[in-house]
C-alpha cells in the first residue's frame, strides 16, 4: 500500500507535467502565438481568435467519447496518441501560408491535447489517489497552470528566431514527451472493491461507483457541469484575447515584453491558490470554497476593465490567480468523489461537453465584438456576470446519494 501511495503521488507529478505541455503554449499562451499570427497575415481579430472556437469544436464533440475511450482502452493509450496528432499539428501549424491551413492545424493541435491531456491524467490521479484527492489533483491543475509560464519564452523565442520556428521546436518536444508520459500515467491502478463499508459511531460510509447513466439522473451533475461551463466561458475568452487586450492602444497599451510577464504572474498566484484550494478541499466544504473562489475569478475580470496602470494589471494578475487557482482542483475534486473511479473518464467527458462548447463559442463572441466595438469592455462585463452565476449555481451541486448507501448528508458535508 505504501509503494501504491508512492507510485499515486508520482501519477500526480507526471500529470502536471502533462498539463504544462498540453495547456501552456496552445492555451493560457496562446494569445501570445495569435498576436504573432496577426502581425504577419493582418488577419481580423475575429479570424485570428476564431481558431480557439474552431481548434476547440473537436475537442468539445469528441469529449464524451474520449471519456468513455479512457475508460475502454486505458490511459496511457490516449495520451500516446493525443501527444502523437498535436506534435503532428504543431508541426504543420509552424508551416501555414493561408487560413484554411491555420485552422486545420490547430483544430489537430487542440483534438491531440483533448485526448491526451487534462482528462487522462485527472483520470490516472483520480484512480491511484483515494486519500487527499483534491490535493493530488492540484498538482496536474498546477503543472496546467504553469503552462502560462511558456508566455515570455514564446515573446523571446518569436522575437529572435521567429514564430515558426518556435512552434516547430515545440512539435518537435511534444512527440518526444508522449511516450515516457504515457508510460507512467497508463500504468493500471490498484483494483479496490467497492462493497467495503466503513464504519463509526455516527455514519456508515459504502464506496459508491455511479455509471454515467445514474450519474445524468442526478442533480449533482447538472449543477456541477452548468457551473463549470459558466466559469470557464470566462477562462476560454481571457487566454484568446489576453495578450491582445494588455498590448492594445485602446487597452493598457503595455509593451510586449511586459505584457508577457503578465500571464506568468497569472499563473504563480494560480499554482499557489491551487495547492492551497487543494489542502483547504481536503479539510473544508469544496462546494462552498469553490463557490467563493469562482467569484474571485469573477471580481478580477472588473478588476482588469478598470486597469488603466500597470499596477492596475497587475492587481488583476494577482486576484485572477487567486480565483481561478482556488477552484480548479475543487471541481474536479468534487466529480471525482461524488462519482467515484470506475467511470470517472467517462462522467467528466459528458461534462466536458458543455464546459467544451462555452470555451469554445466565447473567444469568438468576444473577437466579433471587438471588431464591431473596437473595445473588449462589454464582452468583459459578460463574462464578469457568468462568473457570479456560476458561483451560485455550484452551491446548489451536494453529493448524490444512491439508493443502497447508508451514509447521512448531514455527515457528508465536508466532502463537498
Amino acid at each position: 500500500m505504501i509503494k501504491e501511495n508512492r507510485y499515486g503521488w508520482l501519477v500526480a507529478i507526471t500529470g502536471g507535467v502533462n498539463g504544462f505541455l498540453s495547456s501552456g503554449p496552445t492555451f493560457f499562451a496562446s494569445s501570445v502565438i495569435f498576436r504573432a499570427v496577426e502581425n504577419e497575415f493582418n488577419w481580423s481579430r475575429t479570424l485570428v481568435s476564431g481558431v480557439a472556437t474552431f481548434g476547440r469544436f473537436g475537442g468539445s464533440l469528441f469529449g464524451p467519447f474520449e471519456g468513455w475511450l479512457i475508460d475502454k482502452f486505458g490511459v496511457g493509450k490516449m495520451v500516446f496518441i493525443g501527444f502523437f496528432l498535436a506534435g503532428l499539428g504543431l508541426i504543420c501549424f509552424s508551416l501555414i501560408q493561408n487560413a484554411i491551413q491555420y485552422y486545420l492545424s490547430f483544430f489537430l493541435i487542440s483534438l491531440g491535447f483533448s485526448i491526451g491531456g487534462f482528462t487522462p491524467s485527472i483520470t490516472a490521479v483520480n484512480n491511484w489517489v483515494s486519500n487527499r484527492k483534491a490535493t493530488a489533483m492540484s498538482l496536474v491543475t498546477i503543472g496546467s497552470t504553469m503552462g502560462a509560464l511558456t508566455a515570455p519564452i514564446l515573446v523571446w523565442g518569436i522575437s529572435d528566431i521567429g514564430w515558426r520556428y518556435t512552434i516547430l521546436i515545440l512539435g518537435v518536444i511534444i512527440l518526444v514527451a508522449g511516450v515516457p508520459l504515457a508510460r507512467v500515467l497508463g500504468k493500471p491502478a490498484p483494483k479496490i472493491s467497492t462493497s467495503n463499508v466503513v464504519s463509526t459511531t455516527k455514519v456508515e460510509i459504502r464506496n459508491t461507483e455511479f455509471t454515467p447513466k445514474e450519474a445524468l439522473k442526478t442533480r449533482s451533475f447538472w449543477a456541477l457541469s452548468l457551473s463549470h461551463m459558466l466559469v470557464n466561458a470566462s477562462l476560454g475568452a481571457l487566454m484568446a484575447h489576453i495578450y491582445f487586450y494588455l498590448t492594445d492602444k485602446n487597452g493598457p497599451n503595455l509593451d510586449p515584453e511586459i505584457a508577457g510577464i503578465i500571464l506568468p504572474i497569472m499563473a504563480i498566484f494560480s499554482m499557489m491558490f491551487q495547492f492551497v484550494g487543494g489542502i483547504l478541499g481536503d479539510t473544508f466544504s469544496k462546494r462552498f470554497l469553490a463557490s467563493g473562489f469562482i467569484a474571485v475569478q469573477g471580481l478580477s475580470i472588473l478588476l482588469l476593465i478598470m486597469a488603466d496602470t500597470l499596477t492596475g494589471v497587475y492587481i488583476f494578475a494577482v486576484v485572477w490567480g487567486i480565483g481561478y487557482g482556488g477552484r480548479n482542483p475543487l471541481i474536479h475534486a468534487m466529480r471525482g468523489e461524488y462519482f467515484g473511479r470506475k467511470h470517472f473518464a467517462t462522467i467528466t467527458g459528458l461534462s466536458s461537453l458543455g464546459v467544451g462548447i462555452s470555451m469554445m463559442v466565447s473567444p469568438l463572441l468576444v473577437g466579433i465584438f471587438f471588431d464591431i466595438q473596437n473595445s473588449y469592455e462589454k464582452s468583459f462585463y459578460v463574462l464578469f456576470m457568468l462568473c457570479l452565476v456560476s458561483s451560485l449555481v455550484i452551491i446548489f451541486s451536494t453529493k448524490p446519494i444512491k439508493k443502497h448507501d447508508t451514509t447521512t448528508r448531514d455527515n457528508l458535508s465536508d466532502l463537498g
